[in-house]
């Protein structure tokens, strides 16, 4: 059975009655940093800033125990005391941003101020633990990176944590951050939390948009980028949501969903991928995905199986638009000036990132604004048969990856299009996921209409699994 409070729940908890202070919980997880074979994890840290952003969240927000008229436990920032890590294509004032690259290491100057993702979680009582790895330029699904150093799991030193979000996914696994700050444009939250083992959100796109939470962090496509968490409860999405966007999520909801591996009876209708979609998954996905239909179904969900044929063409829709948009982002920040680096034959714009990413970067430049429209409105129309899908369902679930895992040092060049043929569809379509974690990293998406994050926090929130409760 699950546990009663989830683990950032029970962290509030500690703080409030005493039992542990912001500064504990911050050398706690400080001990637990860089624990993988690449002791990689974070680009940047500083253990001694990161103690007295806890002596400050202390300070501004004190608890009942430590000084009179202190705040009550409603009246607490949603993240106060609690560890967070920040991806590093975000500013951290004091700290560089290398968005995963020797190249903008050594380019961009120490940020003079936070970001606005940073500012908000430190006004929110966050303590950050530092700036994680990452994909280089969050291109890419596998969590390789030449510069800093391929991202490995904590928990097994023979498996990649996949990306682009590698090194958050690795913070919260080795326990040095309760819940990490990720980007997610074509599956860069969904696919390392599901390889991992853990929980993700990613918000509608959009709301980052609205609440001004761009400024500065390291765009790679505009049109699919967007914000959100990795994590190990389910229970803790509203929470988390709160803090980051403000998003109000109401604690009692229509919705009565106990342990998710016996919950009792809630009326939903849920759109499943058809299984001859899965043709290409293992046995560890394909097993999680059966479980998954199988406990919603016995929730009282009404589990129907969608034809997702034209979900094929996503990824020539997406990898286009995504490639022309991440061009001209990092054209213009390198000035076009490339005449002292080598470059890959057909990249001499783009020769201070891999190869892989240099390819992709030129084949966008190469891109005509006819095409880029062409596509666009490829975009528009498969947008517009995913918003009528959801006229027939609440939810849509399907697998992350169709691979629970990847193997360190193996050849994975055909590893991103296989992935992004199940994350893709959803980035087109600009719609809220939460990662529901399953064991041996096979997780599931799980997918709201777009702009109903709410709705879909209040009811993957009740899905808890004992499987991550510790």
């Amino acid at each position: 059975m699950a546990n009663d409070i989830s683990p950032l729940q029970s962290r509030r908890a500690e703080i409030l009655n005493g039992s542990t202070s912001p500064r504990e919980l911050a050398e706690r997880a400080l001990k637990n940093a860089n624990q993988n074979a690449g002791r990689n994890v974070y680009i940047s840290r500083d253990e001694n800033w990161t103690l007295r952003e806890a002596d400050r969240v202390q300070k501004e927000f004190p608890c009942n125990e430590f000084s009179a008229g202190a705040f009550s436990f409603d009246e607490k920032p949603p993240l106060f005391g609690l560890p967070v890590s920040l991806k590093d294509c975000f500013d951290l004032e004091g700290f560089r941003t290398t968005a995963g690259t020797r190249y903008y290491a050594d380019k961009n100057e120490i940020a003079r101020e936070d970001s606005a993702v940073a500012k908000r979680l430190r006004v929110q009582g966050a303590v950050i633990t530092g700036k994680t790895n990452l994909h280089p330029l969050a291109y890419g699904i596998t969590g390789e990176n030449p510069d800093f150093g391929d991202c490995l799991q904590p928990a097994d030193a023979n498996l990649l944590t996949g990306g682009s979000t590698s090194g958050g996914a690795a913070s919260v696994q080795e326990g040095s951050a309760i819940a990490a700050i990720g980007t997610d444009t074509g599956g860069s939250i969904r696919v390392p939390a599901a390889l991992c083992g853990l929980a993700g959100y990613r918000a509608s796109v959009g709301l980052a948009w609205e609440r001004g939470l761009w400024r500065g962090g390291v765009h790679l496509a505009q049109s699919f980028d967007t914000l959100g968490w990795i994590f190990r409860d389910l229970r803790d999405a509203p929470l988390l949501a709160e803090g980051l966007f403000g998003l109000p999520v109401a604690r009692e909801s229509n919705f009565r969903v106990g342990n998710f591996q016996a919950p009792p009876k809630v009326q939903v209708r849920i759109g499943a991928i058809a299984m001859e979609f899965l043709n290409d998954c293992d046995a560890e996905v394909l097993a999680a995905f059966a479980s998954c239909k199988q406990s919603l179904a016995a929730s009282g969900a009404d589990i129907q199986s969608f034809d997702a044929q034209y979900w094929n063409d996503a990824l020539s829709i997406y990898a286009p638009i995504q490639a022309s948009e991440a061009a001209a982002i990092h054209a213009a920040a390198s000035g076009r000036d490339y005449s002292c680096f080598p470059a890959p034959p057909g990249c001499e714009n783009f020769p201070h990132f891999p190869k892989a990413i240099s390819e992709r970067l030129a084949w966008g430049a190469s891109l005509d604004a006819e095409e880029v429209s062409r596509q666009r409105q490829r975009h528009a129309e498969f947008r517009a048969r995913i918003d009528k899908l959801f006229q027939s369902f609440d939810f849509l679930i399907l697998p992350c990856s169709p691979v629970s895992k990847l193997q360190a040092g193996k050849d994975h060049s055909q590893t991103r299009p296989k992935i992004l043929r199940y994350t893709a569809p959803l980035s087109l379509a600009g719609t809220p996921v939460v990662v529901l974690p399953f064991p041996d990293g096979a997780g599931i998406q799980l997918s709201a209409p777009r702009g109903e994050d709410a709705r879909l926090l209040a009811y993957s929130a009740l899905l808890t699994s004992g499987e991550n409760d510790r």
